[in-house]
């Protein structure tokens, strides 16, 4: 096969198109098989092959920067830098990476795995080559709903007012900016696509522009022409009015008309868009024809899951409250909102790839009597805590913030940890934040929000499977739960699904003739009195959370047992402060001394004499 043959994008060269449509072939197939067994981004991949393949042909990365966002689109990139035989072992622990990994290759500039940063990175490095006199080329692909997100402009018009030298190719796979296109304009394009045309047009109205009268109207009329022609028959003139040179629409399948496009933007000076149309899923009819997720991840919703458990409630609260509003940064569908988006489209609002502007306009829809509820990853959060902190929190608004995938995730690795909620939520004046430990509490706590109109709350939940309980093992309102009621030696705080370690722990001690009480706080933060109170007449105090361990919820406990200047000696569980790279979340947990036999090794060497 010819996929066997490449160990770098240097092999690419020579081939002959019918070679490189067959490699694109072996190579769709090859990710095919990877995603169907260890889960990942299919979509997104299948509909970049022949982009990538002519991005590798016309610069020579890695002495030229190839820049991907967002980062799960680079499985060809990977292929094509000699990782294709990674793909045995993708997103397992100690295995290839579903992003772009800095510590896998030289080809890979940068870990972009949140999306819309790449114009940034672009910027910074074309400043850096220009500075350092260095004649390399920087090159930012930008596309699945990218574009969508408030820092990509921002990009945008700095390199625009800056001009260097970046090309930028908009793979638009019907999630990006998308002008319309008629024949007068494909023939403008392959006229504006000619950088021999353009340096005589510049020749030419620089010598109209000498002339003195004549050569004024005639330069005026040329501008005034061209601008018509645009506004009557070309793509919006967006790009060009930031300083950006626009070429396209490109058939992002086609190499050698990609390649054509490509070698002509590298040719001109400042900033150029190359604008591809790629069809999402190529190649694979499951994936082109799935309308919702287009195989973005082959992960789903799983029955029993805290996700499912929200999307069940949300339709339960869309019936009863009207004013409830849901609000998603491009994610309807993980974060289980496709049902109330049936059932309520005029109250599920997609901002896109655009976490800032969801929560500012939380903040408004909630001064204007709305409940708005924002749905979205805890990792993803994280890009707007500005907007939590000073224009929902300083406000006071009732805004709810429903945070999937907090804690430990897995095998998306560091950047989708879910790690930092509880450290900054729990700095928000006014923020309530709920912790649930089983599916019905998730559900409870979903209903108990909708309660709580002075202030923010946020409601925060794992990947991982959701414990099935009895309505008796079910709190209510702000108060936590005993769990278990135990001697006075060891008192054990899980917090969220760290309950079960607890009581796994719980048990082990037991055996060892020690009998200890368990709580599930439920909530962060105010947190219980009442369970401080029993906390605080225990020997030893352990707290549990899958969060960062300093400045997050044991943090929490230990300045509330200090106001009550109780005791105990306190024991704070938790993530260290690094970046943890992917493996299953159980397995990681464990490493981490968060599973039961790890607290309950932690609770006999703090009782040892």
């Amino acid at each position: 096969m010819l996929l066997e043959s490449i160990t770098g994008p240097q092999d690419l060269q020579g081939r002959s198109y019918a070679e490189l449509d067959d490699l694109c072939d072996q190579m769709r197939g090859h990710i095919i098989a990877a995603v169907s067994e260890h889960g990942g981004h299919l979509g997104s991949n299948l509909g970049d092959v022949e982009l990538t393949v002519a991005l590798h042909r016309v610069f020579r990365s890695p002495h030229d920067a190839i820049l991907w966002d967002t980062g799960h689109q680079t499985y060809v990139h990977k292929i094509l830098t000699g990782r294709a035989a990674g793909f045995r072992s993708l997103r397992e622990p100690g295995g290839l990476s579903g992003y772009p990994s800095r510590a896998e290759s030289e080809h890979d500039w940068i870990e972009n795995s949140h999306a819309s940063t790449v114009l940034s990175y672009a910027f910074g490095l074309a400043t850096a080559f220009h500075h350092n006199d260095e004649r390399r080329r920087v090159v930012a692909v930008i596309g699945d709903g990218a574009l969508t997100g408030g820092m990509a402009f921002e990009g945008l018009n700095n390199l625009g007012h800056s001009g260097r030298d970046v090309v930028i190719v908009l793979n638009d796979n019907g999630r990006s900016y998308a002008p319309t296109v008629s024949r007068l304009s494909e023939s403008l394009i392959k006229i504006r696509n000619n950088p021999i045309y353009m340096r005589r047009q510049a020749r030419l109205e620089k010598i109209a522009e000498r002339i003195p009268w004549v050569g004024e109207q005639i330069g005026r009329g040329v501008k005034m022409s061209k601008a018509a022609i645009r506004e009557m028959w070309e793509p919006t003139a967006f790009f060009e009015n930031l300083g950006i040179r626009y070429t396209g629409p490109f058939d992002g399948h086609d190499i050698a008309g990609i390649e054509d496009a490509l070698a002509n933007a590298a040719e001109f000076g400042g900033p150029v868009v190359v604008h591809v149309l790629t069809q999402k899923g190529r190649g694979y009819a499951p994936a082109e024809n799935d309308k919702i997720k287009n195989m973005h991840d082959t992960g789903s919703i799983k029955d029993g899951s805290y996700t499912a458990a929200f999307s069940e409630a949300m339709v339960k609260l869309g019936d009863q409250h009207p004013e409830l509003v849901a609000i998603t940064a491009a994610m309807p569908d993980s974060t289980g909102l496709l049902p109330f988006s049936e059932r309520f489209p005029d109250r599920c609002i997609d901002v896109g790839i655009a976490e800032q502007h969801a929560v500012t306009s939380a903040a408004g829809m909630a001064m204007g009597g709305m409940r708005p509820l924002f749905a979205v990853y805890a990792t993803f959060l994280t890009r707007a805590f500005d907007q939590v902190n000073l224009d929902v929190g300083l406000h006071g608004q009732p805004v709810i913030f429903c945070l999937d995938r907090a804690g430990i995730t897995g095998d998306d690795g560091p950047s989708h940890h879910g790690i930092l909620d509880l450290v900054l939520l729990t700095k928000v004046p006014g923020m309530t934040v709920f912790a649930p430990s089983s599916y019905q509490e998730l559900q409870q706590m979903m209903f108990d929000a909708m309660e709580l109109t002075d202030g923010p709350v946020a409601i925060r939940w794992p990947k991982t499977p959701a414990p099935w309980v009895s309505d008796l093992e079910v709190g209510a309102g702000l108060d936590a739960r005993l769990v278990r009621s135990g001697g006075s030696q060891v008192c054990l705080l899980g917090f969220g699904k760290m309950l079960a370690a607890c009581e796994g722990a719980a048990a082990i001690l037991e055996t060892e003739g020690i009998d200890a009480t368990v709580w599930d706080p439920r909530v962060v933060t105010p947190l219980d009195p009442r369970m401080l109170n029993d906390a605080a007449g225990h020997q030893l105090v352990v707290s549990v959370e899958d969060g960062l361990r300093i400045g997050g919820a044991g943090a929490a406990v230990r300045d509330a047992l200090s106001e009550h200047d109780a005791g105990c000696r306190l024991r704070v569980l938790g993530v260290p402060t690094t970046y943890i790279p992917q493996g299953r979340a159980d397995t990681i947990l464990a490493d981490l001394g968060l599973d039961a036999a790890g607290v309950a090794s932690t609770v006999l060497g703090m009782l040892a004499p």
